[in-house]
């Protein structure tokens, strides 16, 4: 008991930012959530928050511990809820948001059969790139692709994310096949608006951003993929997005030995101590179908 303790009052001060503000929600002493996280570093063996008069940071450990204590916390809610709930049905009303494109491909469909499966469930899904406030808007989860800065929220890993550099056989045939990342530069890019670059890992395994030009821009990823398969140019995309003309032979990968490590999928919603039967059903829903090894390939 003192060590599930000792893990809570770890993630609830993370989340919260203050040992007050995790004291107040759990109704101690700000005293006693510091004795807490001293015995469980002192457990450990490592230090997990940096703590001063002011301000509470994570260290590296404890960032890397606190996705894996939200995790299982989460799954812990899960079974008492199958338990404990018995026969009793998700009902009430989700708000979803995700990016545009992957929305529309892999969450929408999904939500659909959700609500088949939930008839006393309704929903509003938010589609758009842009980064919503879960807490101001009033969402219950976002579906995120990509590194997670905001530790205030609590993140579920859903499915990796892994990007290629795509283009159609004709590109190819006319201009050439790029052999390292380099060579780029003297290639047509279809370029996202707002993307600092393209990812890399180079001979020594190291992670390199290469700047790209070409004369197509669009902030909207699902015009570049219609431009790569015109035969415009290379694009980067996502694997999720492309991975069905790779198959096909409308696109062919380059470049695949150069590929940066994959980034994660989450779903994301704000600390609270009772997530909704509704959303948490959800969030499994989406976890369940993603971790199929078929699911890809019939999406």
């Amino acid at each position: 008991m003192d060590t599930f303790k000792q893990v809570e009052s770890f993630v609830s001060v993370a989340s919260r930012g203050s040992l007050s503000a995790a004291a107040r929600a759990e109704g101690v002493t700000p005293a006693i959530i510091g004795r807490r996280l001293d015995a469980l570093e002192q457990r450990l063996g490592v230090k997990l928050l940096t703590r001063t008069t002011r301000s509470i940071a994570l260290t590296f450990e404890g960032a890397a511990f606190l996705e894996d204590c939200q995790r299982i916390l989460h799954d812990l809610a899960n079974a008492e809820a199958s338990v404990s709930l018995g026969g009793v049905k998700a009902s009430g009303h989700i708000r979803v948001s995700a990016p545009a494109g992957f929305g529309r491909i892999h969450v929408a469909p999904l939500m659909q059969d959700f609500l088949e499966m939930n008839p006393e469930v309704s929903c509003m899904m938010d589609l758009s790139d842009r980064v919503v406030d879960l807490v101001n808007e009033g969402i219950d989860c976002a579906i995120r692709i990509g590194e997670l800065p905001d530790s205030s929220l609590v993140s579920i890993r859903l499915a990796e994310n892994r990007r290629v550099v795509v283009a159609s056989p004709a590109y190819l045939a006319r201009f050439g096949t790029p052999v390292v990342p380099q060579d780029l530069s003297g290639h047509k890019c279809l370029s996202l608006g707002q993307q600092r670059g393209w990812l890399f890992r180079d001979e020594d395994g190291e992670t390199i951003t290469l700047k790209v030009g070409g004369r197509f821009e669009c902030n909207d990823g699902a015009v570049l993929h219609e431009w790569a398969l015109a035969g415009h140019g290379l694009a980067w995309r996502s694997l999720w997005e492309v991975d069905a003309d790779l198959r096909a032979g409308r696109l062919v990968s380059v470049l695949d030995t150069f590929a940066a490590p994959t980034t994660g999928i989450y779903a994301v919603f704000p600390q609270r101590k009772h997530l909704a039967l509704r959303v948490r059903l959800f969030i499994d829903h989406l976890k369940n179908h993603y971790g199929r090894p078929d699911y890809w390939q019939q999406a």
